[in-house]
């Protein structure tokens, strides 16, 4: 490249970062400009409106509310992920929307409920959601005896004499059952169905038939629903945590920054301009697409920055490999990105699997954690493998030939990890084991094994009228004291009403007792009027439903990363060795919620999607070189298999710690400025990224080399035995 050209490269880099600098700091600010074009934040940062309903049908069932509970999640999804849906006392549903300052514009929308159409082979509608009087899901035996997942519909008077009329005229056809305009199921009539009850078959599994049949039911529901009252509400976390995470994103890069210029020198200033474009990116993407950012969401832009410099330093690594091996400058970055290459796509898109299934089966806040996690990855690669190309090249045209600048370093010498690994083995097991020996204690001791939030739990609601304007950092000061003298609850939330005194305090539940003796406490020290005070039960905004949907995407993830590692390095033994490092590593985290007493709550989902993401990415990186030092040849000695382990760890373990490092930075310096709940969120982060690398490093080499000297052992015998037949067949 010449001089000219690399100047031009230069400029022009620095112009797209000053005018996406720009671009940032406007979208940023809260005042002038920056006022109508903030990015979206959730209930949890930045409030929005709360709609209580009450349902207008007398003696509503339980299975009715909580059906009607999960269509109005899904129904708000549209307005944002982030969007939370709970029971209020006996017979109101109480739905809480970021962002959203005015309710008439959706108060229509949601109170209607849900068009189930079944239709017949031409799309005709033929029965309604009316027609059908209950679906229940069920495992059957088929005429084979075997096991089959199923739906029960059972259909009013009207409905089944349609049903009968249709099916007998359709066998052998599939009639789509389909709800607000998508088609949920579509079964193919086996015969003519006369009896008023119906089975659709053809689940996977049980929870395949549990979720068709509660689509059913909530299309099917002749509940009504009427406004009881709409409020704006303020921030959950209140605006110090927008500012302390803002505050902490920025020590953090300009820490990051320094420290890749001090080990990586020239190559450095490039990562650091690199990471810069992409902070800016990632604001502006966030911008663009109207993504609802909450504190998960943030945790998904911690674990994205994370990887953007784990490509840098994977890339740097291999430019002073080649460097230190006698390659020219010109040659070392260009090789050192080429085989830095398949590292970085394996590591992303392994996470960017489980960040597409999360965004598709997960709700609430695993969706918001998922698309903030997929802008990431995608801009991460990008900045990594395009920008910061463009600037080294740039900077080694202007003159930055010299190996000087790059820091080239000898081989490292080799560390024994795989004879240690009994060890290292030990010691998880220790940590592991003390979590849900944590669990059991505190279980027998009536706490619960593990401190479930609200969010899991459900509680109490109670609105007070202090008749003073309180911020969220006085009520944590204040208030909170005194209510948990009361309640005993250590997971207390805070809620102001816009335009008015009152505070909604959520704690758990409250019997009349616990009620009143708060309500005296309110009055005895804020003289707070006992008339004014109001409380409900609510249930927890984290449904049964939504717990199944992140469980369902985590599982589902896992197997797809699973089978994506078997297919990428040909052997079943790397990927099975991944998973159980991952699954170490939520168990580690785990141990620290049951050990610390954490509250179990929206952050935990992403805290444990957040190590997952984190996890798989650390140890492919191993992984990979290892396969490459393999290369084509077949191991059969254990002596061997365990120089290539080691050698492999040694050749990367700088890459695992400095990734570590950076993101520990930024995972510290939350915990360090933020607010309360960012410190409960960033403490188990911590904890994770540590196990991680410890996982990484320790344990996931040594499953695979477990795995791997068995299949050596066996081939070792069957290679004697050929030897031995060879030997009695000369004689």
């Amino acid at each position: 490249m010449k001089k000219s050209k690399g100047i031009a490269i230069l400029t022009a880099i620095v112009l797209v970062l000053a005018g996406l600098s720009y671009c940032a700091s406007v979208i940023l600010s809260s005042t002038g400009v920056g006022e109508d074009k903030n990015i979206k934040l959730g209930l949890d940062l930045a409030g929005g409106v709360s709609i209580t309903y009450q349902v207008v049908s007398e003696n509503p069932t339980a299975e009715q509310i909580k059906d009607t509970v999960y269509k109005l999640q899904k129904r708000v999804e549209g307005y944002s992920t982030e969007a939370a849906v709970y029971q209020e006392g006996s017979d109101r549903i109480t739905v809480e929307i970021p962002g959203v300052k005015d309710a008439n514009e959706i108060l229509a929308d949601l109170g209607k409920p849900g068009s189930l159409e079944f239709q017949d082979p031409d799309g005709n509608v033929y029965m309604t959601g009316q027609d059908v009087a209950n679906a229940q899901p069920a495992t059957v035996n088929d005429k084979m005896q075997n096991k089959q997942h199923v739906v029960e519909l059972t259909l009013t008077d009207e409905g089944a004499q349609k049903f009968a009329e249709i099916t007998s005229a359709n066998v052998g056809k599939r009639c789509p059952i389909v709800y607000d305009d998508e088609i949920i199921s579509n079964p193919e009539v086996q015969e003519a169905i006369t009896g008023g009850t119906a089975q659709i078959s053809g689940m996977s599994s049980f929870e395949e038939a549990e979720n068709l049949a509660s689509s059913i039911r909530i299309g099917s529901l002749s509940l009504e629903l009427e406004e009881l009252q709409s409020n704006v509400v303020g921030a959950q976390l209140g605006t110090d945590a927008i500012s302390s995470a803002l505050k902490a994103a920025a020590i953090g890069l300009a820490l990051i920054a320094v420290f890749m210029i001090a080990y990586y020198w020239i190559a450095g200033v490039a990562a650091a301009v690199a990471l810069a474009i992409y902070t800016t990116l990632v604001v502006a993407v966030l911008y663009l697409f109207e993504v609802t950012l909450t504190l998960p969401g943030i945790a998904g832009i911690i674990l994205s920055i994370g990887m953007a410099v784990d490509a840098n330093v994977i890339i740097f690594a291999r430019i002073r490999e080649e460097i230190a091996s006698g390659k020219t400058v010109a040659t070392a970055i260009k090789t050192g990105f080429q085989k830095a290459l398949s590292a970085i796509i394996d590591g992303n898109i392994t996470t960017l699997i489980a960040a597409a299934v999360l965004g598709i089966k997960g709700s609430g806040t695993v969706k918001g954690f998922a698309y903030t996690l997929a802008i990431g990855i995608i801009l991460s690669m990008f900045t990594a493998l395009v920008v910061t190309r463009l600037i080294l090249n740039g900077l080694y045209a202007v003159g930055f030939k010299d190996a000087k600048f790059y820091g080239a370093q000898k081989e490292r010498k080799t560390i024994s990890f795989i004879g240690k690994r009994y060890i290292f083995f030990l010691i998880s097991v220790i940590v592991i084991v003390a979590g849900f020996v944590g669990m059991g204690v505190n279980k027998a001791g009536g706490k619960g094994a593990m401190n479930y939030s609200l969010e899991f739990m459900g509680g109490t609601s109670t609105t007070a009228d202090f008749g003073k304007d309180y911020t969220l950092a006085e009520l944590d000061s204040d208030v909170e004291p005194v209510v948990a003298k009361v309640t005993g609850d250590a997971n207390i939330q805070f809620q102001k009403v816009e335009g008015s005194t009152q505070i909604v305090i959520k704690t758990r539940s409250l019997d009349l007792d616990e009620r009143d003796e708060l309500n005296a406490a309110l009055s005895e020290n804020f003289n707070v009027d006992e008339s004014t005070i109001t409380a409900q039960n609510i249930s927890a905004t984290i449904s049964g439903e939504m717990t199944s949907d992140a469980v369902w995407a985590v599982i589902i993830a896992t197997i797809l990363m699973l089978i994506y590692i078997w297919f990428r390095f040909s052997d079943i033994r790397f990927a099975t060795a991944a998973i159980i490092a991952l699954i170490h590593d939520v168990l580690v985290v785990l141990t620290c919620y049951s050990l610390v007493r954490l509250s179990v709550g929206s952050t935990f989902i992403a805290c444990m999607l957040t190590i997952i993401g984190y996890s798989i990415n650390d140890t492919i990186v191993i992984f990979d070189r290892i396969r490459e030092n393999m290369g084509s040849r077949k191991i059969t000695d254990k002596e061997e298999l365990t120089e290539i382990s080691d050698r492999s760890i040694s050749q990367t373990i700088s890459r695992s710690l400095n990734t570590s490092l950076t993101t520990f930075v930024m995972v510290l310096l939350l915990y360090i400025l933020g607010v309360a709940s960012i410190k409960e969120f960033s403490l188990p982060l911590m904890v994770g990224v540590i196990s991680g690398t410890y996982s990484s490093i320790c344990i996931a080499t040594a499953v695979w080399f477990e795995f791997k000297v068995r299949f050596v052992k066996k081939e070792a015998v069957t290679q004697k035995a050929g030897s031995n037949k060879a030997k009695k067949a000369k004689i």
